[in-house]
C-alpha cells in the first residue's frame, strides 16, 4: 500500500482484499492476525483493527472468545452459547458417568477451538457448580455429578 492518503480509506481496501481471499478459499476459517496485516500491508495496528471491524459489520467475520476472528460462512451453524454450557454438554454427549475422567485441557482446547486461559475460566465455572473435580497438575478432572436436564414443559 502506498503511504499516500486513500480517498476510500486504506482499511476498506485491505478489507476488500481479505474478503476476496475468503471468497477464493472456502477452507479459510480464521482471519489473519493484526500483526500479519500490519506486516503485509505496512499499516498501523489501528488500521488493522479497523479492517476487522469492517469485516464484522459486513458479516464476513465474527469474534470467538479466546480465538482469532473466525470467517462467518452463510448457512454455517455456530454454537454461540457460553463455553461453560458447551463443556457441560461434554458430560452428556460423551456419556460420562460420575467418577469418569473429563477430557484433558489440550483435547478440549482443540475440540472447542479456544485458548487455555478461556478454557480454564469455563472449567472453573463447572468446578464451582459441582460438576467437575478441581484440576491438578498431572491428575485428570473427574465428573462429580451429572448436569440436570431441563425438561420441556409440554402438556
Amino acid at each position: 500500500m502506498s503511504q499516500q492518503a486513500s480517498p476510500r480509506g486504506t482499511f476498506l481496501k485491505i478489507a476488500d482484499v481479505i474478503r476476496a481471499r475468503i471468497d477464493a478459499d472456502p477452507k479459510m476459517t480464521e482471519l489473519p492476525t493484526a500483526a500479519d496485516l500490519m506486516g503485509e500491508f505496512n499499516v498501523s495496528r489501528g488500521v488493522a483493527l479497523r479492517v476487522f471491524d469492517v469485516l464484522q459489520e459486513q458479516g464476513v467475520a465474527e469474534r470467538v472468545a479466546g480465538s482469532r476472528l473466525r470467517v462467518a460462512r452463510h448457512g454455517e451453524a455456530i454454537d454461540r452459547r457460553p463455553l461453560a454450557e458447551r463443556l457441560t454438554d461434554v458430560i452428556t454427549n460423551d456419556q460420562l458417568p460420575v467418577g469418569a475422567a473429563f477430557p484433558s485441557a489440550t483435547k478440549l482446547c482443540t475440540r472447542f477451538d479456544v485458548s487455555r486461559p478461556t478454557l480454564a475460566k469455563a472449567l472453573q465455572k463447572l468446578e464451582a457448580a459441582g460438576l467437575l473435580s478441581e484440576g491438578q497438575q498431572g491428575k485428570p478432572r473427574t465428573v462429580l455429578s451429572l448436569p440436570k436436564r431441563e425438561e420441556s414443559a409440554s402438556p
